[in-house]
């Protein structure tokens, strides 16, 4: 039974009624994403499961009750994003920009990124930045605790780390430039005078199966055995998510869960690195991604600006 402490914590039986509303979740196949879609859903929300992988995306829609639809996206390959965001009619209170890889061998997306910059940042700047006109609500990007990995830094002068390859530096740049993208789109916004807000959450530590493609044997073991006895369930994870999705926070906060150094518990409002919270570095970087993206800011697209 729940202590009276642990009964009174935030969780996702209290969610908001979200009936009539729209939301966009990346990933949402398994895993985090798949949670958060479901709550959602369950919420009354209509959601729209955007993955990779089309039937694993209808056979996990099926699980959730409520109103959901499945559209193939590939956030490794930019003319998916594109034809993602050319097909969308109609507003869109929620964008998750939830989906990513974590820790992989060297690969390149189709545009010939490093996969991880790639999927994880340039996919979802692009997709926002396309949808952003039609969003009314929020963007929520995950993030990770990773972003302080090694006083983590944007390697600007070669983002695709062509020179010197490293998992874990390429996976805790990529979580970097979420924070940091996040922090320039609430400015941005607020600068435009729209009242659509920018977030970022993380899950502490998770046991999905997005662990189980770190390109280090010795990596993939600590995991599993930290996904055994350290991790929350991915119902858990979700919740800073949620959080971010659907309670009154100002733009530009961060959510992650309140307990053992950030790797489970109730979600609660938590600190970014200082390179995290760095505004030159992010409107750097927010240039770099349009150049490499071709995608601009998306209210200047849609003429609010």
């Amino acid at each position: 039974m729940a202590t009276k402490s642990e009964s009174t914590k935030w969780n996702a039986t209290r969610l908001p009624d979200l009936s009539g509303r729209t939301a966009v979740v990346t990933g949402a196949n398994s895993g985090i994403g798949f949670a958060a879609a479901d709550a959602l859903a369950r919420a009354g929300a209509h959601v729209v499961f955007a993955v990779r992988d089309a039937e694993r995306g209808r056979a996990a829609a099926a699980k959730t009750t409520g109103s959901t639809e499945v559209r193939r996206l590939d956030l490794a390959d930019l003319t998916s994003v594109r034809r993602f965001a050319e097909e969308w009619q109609g507003p869109m209170d929620l964008l998750v920009n939830n989906a990513g890889v974590m820790m992989l061998p060297k690969r390149q997306t189709k545009d010939g990124f490093e996969m991880q910059f790639g999927t994880n940042h340039l996919g979802h700047f692009a997709l926002t930045n396309l949808l952003l006109p039609h969003v009314t609500d929020r963007v929520v990007t995950v993030a990770s605790t990773a972003h302080r990995w090694g006083g983590a830094r944007i390697e600007f002068d070669d983002v695709n780390m062509t020179a010197n390859y490293n998992p874990q530096r390429a996976y805790a740049q990529s979580k970097l430039a979420n924070l940091l993208f996040t922090l320039e789109l609430q400015r941005r916004l607020t600068e435009a005078g729209s009242s659509v807000r920018a977030l970022a959450a993380h899950p502490g530590w998770s046991a999905t199966n997005l662990q189980s493609h770190a390109a280090n044997p010795v990596v993939r073991v600590g995991m599993q055995i930290g996904n055994r006895f350290l991790a929350q369930d991915d119902r858990a994870g979700a919740l800073p998510t949620l959080f971010a999705a659907t309670q009154e926070l100002p733009g530009a906060s961060y959510v992650g869960p309140d307990r053992l150094a950030e790797m489970r518990g109730a979600p609660t409002l938590v600190c970014r690195s200082a390179a995290a919270s760095d505004p030159v570095s992010a409107r750097r970087l927010w240039t770099l991604s349009e150049d490499l993206t071709g995608v601009s800011w998306g209210l200047k697209i849609a003429g609010a600006v």
